[in-house]
This record gives C-alpha cells, structure tokens and sequence, in this order.
C-alpha cells in the first residue's frame, strides 16, 4: 500500500476542552510525513456535557442502561470533531478528497481491564464514527478498544504500534523508551527486533489536575509552580507506593480514576500538589522495573512534559533521563492524535493494533470499526 494521508483525534481524559488533530502520511508500517497539527477548542457547552458523562459513567459502571447524556454528548463531540477536522485539512490548503482515513479515538468515560476471578474487561468511548463519515465524507475508523477487550485484552494501551515506529526512527535499541503522560501514563518500550512492551505506568497528570481544580485554583499546576513550592510527604508517598497495580505483572491498564486526587487529603495545597506529583513519577520508576531492560532515557509525550517539577521528579524519582519528545525533532503534543491516525491506516489494511504484550490479547490482533 503507497502512503496515504490520514487524520487522527484524540480528546483525553483530563478534560481540557480541547480537540487534538494531527495530519500523518503513512503506510500503517513506516511514517513518511508528519503534516499540520492543531489544538481545536470545544465550543464552550461540550465540555460540561463531557463531564457530566464521565461523572455518570462511574456511577454506571457498565450496569444496566447507558446514561442518557452518552447520546446527546456523543452527536455533540462529533459534530465538533467533524467540525476541527475540516477546519484544519482546509486551512492547510488540502481538500477532504486528499484525506484517505480518519482515525477517529472518540472520548473515553469509562475503562476498566479484566479482573481477577473472571470479571471481563469493559470500555466505552463517546464518538460515532458513522455521523462523522456522514459529515465529512471520508472513511472513518473508530471504536478501537472494544475488540481488544472482548477478546480478552486490557483495551489499553493501544499507542504501541506508534510509539515502535517512533522509536525506530531514533534507532531505539532497549536504551529508550517512550512515556505519555495524560490522564494516565503509558510507557512502550522495543528492542529493536521483535520484542514490544506497552503498559499504564500509574496515573499522571489526572491527579494532580483535580486536586488543583477541587480547591480552587485553576484547571492544573502550571508550570508545576504550585508542586515545586511543596514538600513532599514522603512517608504518605511510600504508603502509595505499596498499591499492588505497581508491582503488577504487565500487561495492565488503568482507569482516568483509579487513582484519585484523595490521595492528598489532609495536606496543604502545595505539599499536595509536591506529593501526588511525587507519585505518579514514581509511578514510572517501579513500571521501568518490570521491563526486559531498564531503558537509560525516556522520550516523554504528552502535557505533563510542559510541566518541569514533574520532569525533574522523574529523573530523580524514576532514576532516568527524562526529555521532552520535541527535543528529537517529535511533536510532543501531536504524539496522540497521530498514534490514531497511523492506527487508522492499519486498521484499513488488516494490521494488528495490540499484541499480547502490550494489551494481553492471546495473538496480535487488529481492532477498530469501519464507517464507509
């Protein structure tokens, strides 16, 4: 198959009102050109419905009827989708014809891998992939999780594939690796040959994003200028550390939710703010335990590399080198929304998107629904 173009989305799951949408020409296997990439706000209604959504997922908790604000947040998130994608296409001068898929993620409320005793995996993501592709034209791949998780897998992480072809073009060898940090973080490491590694780190930015917002002082800790004026509790930090996930043979993922801002209850909003951050980088150094090789640098994607407290923390916490993607010639931000824009294009040609050692599927599988 020759390269195509290819739009991927993400919106993730710490909310923060906007549309991430990146253009990558591929073959699903190689990446031949990294094209635009913007941040496109939500109209300023979309993001209480989307909060609202996640709010009522948990109290659902894939018991019974789907909340009723899943249908109108659905059609309202893809409409706005529809609507960045050709923003963005049009504004760089190329047409919806040029566009051979779009990988379309939709907005994660709920995630949860399989449990022990026998619970099944279960996820669902807003997003309907057929309005869109009605909208804008053009084949849309959505839906990516589900066949992961009804076959048994963990549905996360699904970036793997990705970050591996990223990872060759910086001639990875076990020395590197790559962390997201969102919501949640993820790291995949690759030998270079045939082993791929892929799993939920701990939580990341999510925490800490709630903690700030609950008491009052804006959406997140910018700049990590509110952790860095803490101290952290160090003896409330090795009693999180004793969580049984972190020691968990992989594959595992992890709910937005799983780890919670609560766990700064009782202290002050800077030392808070310093403990949860302490956390979830050393949330990193335990996952970079259980890889085949302790890799010496890590190349980190994501917001929480815009934040510096958390980066220093991970070199002295995680005991690695931690650099922002960007400074290999990445797109630190775009790393998402292009990880499903390559999807998509594997998606198409019938290509795995989770192997057993990254989501835990019993054979390398591909995933994900065609719309047109």
């Amino acid at each position: 198959m020759q390269p195509i173009w290819s739009v991927g989305l993400m919106t993730g799951t710490v909310l923060d009102g906007n549309i991430d949408v990146a253009l990558l020409k591929t073959d699903g296997e190689r990446i031949e050109a990294f094209g635009p990439y913007a941040l496109v706000p939500y109209e300023a209604s979309v993001r209480p419905m989307l909060e609202q959504a996640q709010a009522e997922a948990r109290v659902w908790n894939f018991e019974g009827p789907e909340p009723a604000i899943f249908a109108s947040a659905e059609q309202a998130l893809t409409r706005a989708q529809s609507a960045a994608v050709r923003q963005v296409v049009e504004g760089a001068g190329m047409a919806m014809s040029d566009i051979g898929v779009i990988g379309f993620h939709g907005q994660t409320v709920l995630h949860r891998g399989p449990q022990k005793g026998g619970l099944p995996g279960e996820t669902r993501q807003l997003g309907d992939g057929a309005l869109m592709q009605s909208l804008l034209g053009t084949k849309v791949v959505y839906d990516f999780r589900t066949a992961d998780i009804r076959a048994g897998g963990q549905g996360a992480p699904l970036a793997a594939a990705y970050h591996a072809a990223l990872l060759g073009t910086a001639g990875a060898s076990g020395d590197s690796a790559i962390l997201n940090l969102g919501g949640v973080g993820n790291v995949t490491w690759w030998d270079g040959k045939s082993d791929l590694v892929a799993f939920d780190t701990g939580p990341a930015n999510a925490p800490i994003n709630d903690f700030v917002k609950a008491r009052g002082l804006g959406e997140m800790d910018r700049g990590g200028a509110l952790a860095a004026a803490g101290t952290v509790d160090e003896a409330r930090l090795a009693r999180l550390l004793e969580h049984p996930y972190l020691t968990a043979a992989y594959p595992k993922s992890l709910d937005r939710f799983d780890f919670t801002a609560g766990m700064a209850d009782g202290l002050s909003n800077e030392n808070g703010a310093a403990t949860l951050t302490a956390f979830s980088a050393s949330c990193v150094g335990k996952a970079l335990d259980l890889l085949p090789q302790r890799p010496k640098k890590l190349f980190v994607s994501g917001g929480g590399r815009h934040n510096p407290t958390f980066m220093a923390m991970l070199r002295e916490r995680a005991g690695v080198d931690a650099v922002s993607a960007d400074t290999i010639g990445w797109r630190g931000d775009a790393v998402e929304a292009e990880c499903f824009a390559f999807l998509a294009v594997r998606v198409l040609r019938g290509m795995p998107i989770s192997f057993p050692s990254t989501t835990g599927v019993p054979q390398p599988m591909t995933g994900g629904r065609i719309a047109g």
